[in-house]
């Protein structure tokens, strides 16, 4: 199936606005964060720093492991729905974005990805296609989380409480499943997607013109619709998995440092992870608000006398789950262009494909 031809993101440039929303959502998180942890409590810091030396030597060679894994689950689905490109470029794409999001912000992050999608070969719109449909995937995952908490209050018995809210993750969650799949049936409803869709937005930004969107969702199905029916379950899975292991990494974390599960079961733990996981849509993970919210979570099952150890598990579990990446990001851009030198010194030459 032809395709229209996608613009190279490559010659794009961050503009202002970019810089402004990332600088009100990280304003957002921060008073936010203010609030949770005021009607938390103090925080008693020393006892903190206390609980920070109970970390071995071995500690951070496991979660190491973990985030590894956590990486490379995230970045799956790029393989599923992108011909061409391996897990093991999937993980390699994936983790030079995530470097890339946090130094510069958008489009630097996709045009490194579109830079790599040309050296394998792939072409820029299967390329785009499909690190869109890794990010719905990821998000349908992030605010379908909820679901899961609200299984696991059900199973033991508790009372969901104010944590009705997150309906609302559930509802958008729902949404998003619902109009990637109409997308994705027919032309027809491609193009009624991208023109309903541009009509909401043009009350916002007049400029917005319902017939380009059109043509650019009927574009987009065209490169996802062949890899979609075998790659979406699969990539829901993925998605799945690498919550699994980052909810595997936080209790780590909470157990290095001297949280016991007799203070705060895996299952609190559980609770508190899925319900603050959707505030992760803000800059950085969520650091900060996603962290308070658990805190607030993890205080209320184990009382306060965990709170400090708490707070230790948490920084711990942020430096490896954000700033382990980036460096993952850093080594895999060295490793992508040091390839890229040598097959230039070689003589090869990408052969597009798609």
């Amino acid at each position: 199936m032809s395709t229209q031809e996608t613009p190279d993101v490559s010659a794009a440039r961050p503009g202002r606005r970019a810089w402004i929303t990332r600088i009100v959502l990280l304003v957002v998180a921060a008073l936010s964060t203010v609030t949770i942890v005021r009607l938390v409590g103090q925080v008693d810091w020393d006892a903190a720093r206390s609980a920070l030396t109970q970390l071995s030597w071995w500690h951070p060679i496991v979660l190491l492991v973990v985030v590894l894994a956590r990486q490379i689950l995230l970045a799956m689905p790029l393989s599923f729905f992108i011909p061409g490109v391996t897990f093991y470029r999937a993980t390699i794409n994936d983790l030079g974005a995530t470097m890339m999001a946090l130094v510069a912000p958008p489009p630097s992050d996709m045009a490194l990805r579109v830079a790599m999608f040309k050296s394998w070969g792939v072409s820029t719109a299967k390329g785009l296609a499909g690190t869109v449909m890794n990010s719905l995937t990821f998000y349908i995952a992030k605010f379908g989380a909820p679901l899961l908490g609200f299984v696991v209050l059900l199973a033991i018995g508790e009372s969901p409480s104010y944590r009705w809210l997150e309906l609302l993750s559930i509802a958008l969650a729902v949404a998003i499943l619902v109009t990637v799949r109409m997308v994705v049936r027919s032309n027809r409803l491609a193009r009624v997607v991208g023109t309903r869709a541009a009509l909401i937005v043009r009350r916002f930004r007049r400029t917005v013109d319902p017939d380009r969107w059109a043509d650019a969702c009927q574009s987009f199905r065209g490169d996802v619709a062949e890899r979609f029916h075998r790659g979406f379950p699969l990539a829901v899975l993925s998605q799945a998995g690498m919550m699994a292991v980052d909810l595997a990494a936080l209790t780590l974390c909470l157990r290095f440092v001297g949280v016991s599960a007799d203070e705060v079961s895996f299952v609190w733990v559980s609770i508190a992870y899925l319900f603050a996981f959707p505030f992760t849509a803000f800059p950085l993970w969520g650091i900060g608000i996603v962290d308070a919210l658990i805190l607030a979570a993890l205080v209320e099952a184990g009382g306060l006398e965990v709170e400090a150890a708490a707070v230790a598990g948490l920084i711990v579990w942020r430096v490896f789950t954000i700033a382990l990446p980036v460096l993952f990001g850093a080594v895999a851009v060295a490793t992508w262009r040091r390839e890229v030198a040598v097959s230039d010194a070689s003589g090869g030459g990408a052969t597009p494909s798609g």
